[in-house]
């Protein structure tokens, strides 16, 4: 049975350990932040490219779907649930200040390739960035994108701060209070029939 930590807690796996660490973390793991874009379990993921997979893998941001629960083995595993549990990774919140964000389905691939460049590179180039990130974003954000990690980069060397994105579970009031094209629709009233 393989064994590995996940988002800092020891796990083991009583499944298949030929199977893409992919499924391992949606369908055993329930963390879905991890997404498929295309990897089949029959073909190990060799046909997928996309890197909506993306997860720190003892902190090198590789493609779960093309590593086996064996080859996990030991290692220590970051997902998107992971790398900040109040989104205030650096990454994180400059992908919102720079609006880099679209539909989201490549936003979590994006964030964890993003932060394995900046934990082994704190001040990449726009050549090294644009070389990390080889994921597929239909929405086509990649100059916003750039921006995004060039200035994730800054907040990690603190030269630069970010005002905090609003915290997960928003309240929709609140959220109504913050965005002005959110309304909050009353409820109807009981009319007691």
């Amino acid at each position: 049975m393989p064994r590995m930590t996940i988002n800092g807690r020891p796990v083991e796996f009583d499944l298949d350990p030929d199977m893409p660490l992919l499924f391992a973390l949606r369908e055993a793991a329930n963390l879905t932040g991890t997404k498929n874009g295309g990897a089949n379990f029959d073909d190990g993921g060799s046909t997928c490219e996309c890197g909506a997979c993306i997860v720190l893998v003892d902190g090198a941001a590789l493609r779960s779907c093309r590593i086996t629960l064996a080859e996990a083995e030991g290692r220590f595993i970051t997902t998107i649930e992971g790398l900040s549990r109040d989104r205030s990774h650096p990454v994180q919140q400059a992908m919102v200040a720079e609006q880099a964000i679209q539909c989201g389905f490549c936003t979590p691939g994006i964030v964890m390739a993003a932060a394995g460049l900046l934990s082994r590179n704190p001040a990449p180039e726009r050549s090294e960035i644009e070389e990390a990130i080889q994921n597929d974003c239909r929405c086509g954000v990649y100059p916003r994108l750039m921006g995004a990690i060039e200035r994730a980069a800054r907040v990690s060397q603190r030269q630069e701060s970010i005002s905090a994105a609003p915290a997960p579970a928003i309240d929709t009031k609140d959220a109504a209070e913050a965005v002005p094209a959110l309304r909050v629709v009353p409820e109807p009233e009981d009319s007691g029939t």
